[in-house]
């Protein structure tokens, strides 16, 4: 699952043969037809970005056009065994409602987002004074597409306090997989498994 980026290669590498799953921000399919094409998975998606669900359409994906924050609530209860969010977390207005609705939708939940207590983005902030340009996060504050900056800490502080259990939690620094030690301070993505 190497063509994959790292944080997806991580939860295509989790998700159980023939499972039902929705992906929430798929952008142009390539998770969902891994899924399909390895472990015949039945996949589905939403995505905001009608050229990336014309791509995602064209692979021959089932995706709509919707936005996770006003789409997901026309979900049943349980329809999904995993709901997807990847790197689509810290876009959202209200990413703890979206994380409510991802857990109502699916059995279980993957989410990933970049962690933004990097020591790298600290470094750039203390010595720079300015909002990182990174390779995982490559372009400036006022064109980039995050409004909330989520920390791993910050995530596990919500999911305590909303009561969600975390089933899996797996740590990238670049494209490599890192301890679960020092997370917040070494690891540039995580990648949560989560439930109910």
């Amino acid at each position: 699952m190497s063509d994959l980026r790292p944080d997806l290669a991580v939860i295509a590498a989790n998700v159980a043969q023939g499972a039902r799953v929705l992906d929430v921000g798929c952008g142009d399919g390539a998770l969902m037809a891994v899924l399909r094409d390895r472990l015949g998975v039945d996949a589905r998606g939403l995505e905001i970005d009608p050229e990336n669900v014309s791509s995602a359409v064209a692979r021959g994906l089932s995706v709509i056009q919707g936005n996770a924050e006003a789409d997901l609530v026309d979900y049943p209860d349980d329809s999904f065994d995993y709901a997807i969010l990847s790197q689509t977390l810290q876009t959202t207005m209200r990413p703890d409602l979206v994380l409510e609705q991802l857990l109502r939708i699916g059995r279980q939940a993957f989410v990933s987002f970049p962690n933004f207590a990097h020591w790298r983005v600290r470094l750039s902030l203390l010595w720079g004074g300015r909002m990182p340009v990174t390779r995982l996060l490559p372009v400036a504050w006022y064109e980039t597409p995050n409004i909330h900056h989520v920390t791993i800490d910050d995530f596990r502080a919500l999911l305590k306090e909303r009561g969600i259990t975390v089933e899996g939690a797996w740590f990238l620094n670049g494209d490599k997989a890192t301890t679960a030690a020092a997370a917040n301070f070494r690891a540039e993505h995580a990648v949560f498994l989560l439930q109910r």
